[in-house]
């Protein structure tokens, strides 16, 4: 598919063109669009679940609204922290937005830890009509091994603003798999057994909560030790 796309005349032209050539070029550009597209969607689901919290006087719907402002903060700490010029943003700069994404990471925990319990407790979840639930089943375990690769993958850039970006859209594609389950659970009779909806739900979500922890410890540690050998100013190489 990706070699049919790539060979299509539309975007033969579309490589022709300044945006285009670097945006299929330049790697950094491409991240940087995407945390302007995330950013720009968390602050959508921000607006309507705080709504639904507020109008409907739901804990559920605000601390929906709690987990994707987390996921805002950390894309809007990432944008703040890129500049046009890999040589004009010391690694000092990015370590620092790299283990604040790790302790904003900790603190979104809680948010996550609220909505499972919520799922658990009170048979709460999502709900995907039609053949809208098969589409989404899809997007999830695509995003799930997209981001995955991806983690791995830009490990070679070095640098760790692009590997917490990678880190986020792997958060966030964690938490659509427990959404998808709970939607399948509702679609195809698993919430008809209330143990059984408690002990799925449970294990998963503390599951995604356990990763999420554990990426968090890693992305604070692991920043903290660069920056102790990392001047202001300098230059040590990346390899976050």
């Amino acid at each position: 598919v990706r070699q049919y796309i790539g060979e299509h005349s539309l975007m033969k032209k579309l490589r022709r063109t300044a945006i285009g050539e670097r945006f299929f070029s330049d790697v950094r550009f491409r991240t940087e669009i995407s945390l302007y597209q995330g950013l720009f969607i968390n602050l959508l689901y921000i607006g309507v679940k705080l709504f639904s919290g507020i109008y409907y006087r739901s804990v559920w719907f605000v601390s929906l609204a709690a987990y994707y402002a987390f996921l805002a903060i950390m894309r809007f700490i990432l944008l703040r922290g890129r500049k046009k010029k890999a040589d004009e943003r010391p690694l000092r700069t990015e370590l620092i937005c790299y283990r604040a994404c790790g302790i904003i990471l900790l603190l979104m925990n809680q948010a996550l830890a609220g909505i499972v319990i919520f799922m658990v407790h009170q048979n709460r979840g999502f709900h995907y009509p039609g053949v809208l639930i098969y589409a989404m089943a899809t997007y999830s375990f695509y995003s799930v091994i997209t981001a995955v690769i991806n983690i791995v993958k830009f490990r070679k850039h070095g640098s760790p603003v692009l590997s917490a970006a990678k880190a986020i859209n792997l958060v966030a594609a964690m938490v659509s798999i427990l959404s998808l389950e709970t939607a399948m659970l509702a679609r195809f009779g698993g919430n008809d057994d209330p143990f059984f909806w408690k002990v799925m739900t449970g294990a998963t979500g503390g599951g995604v909560c356990t990763i999420v922890i554990g990426m968090a410890i890693f992305m604070i540690g692991k920043s903290s030790k660069k920056l102790k050998g990392v001047s202001h100013h300098g230059r040590e190489k990346r390899n976050l």
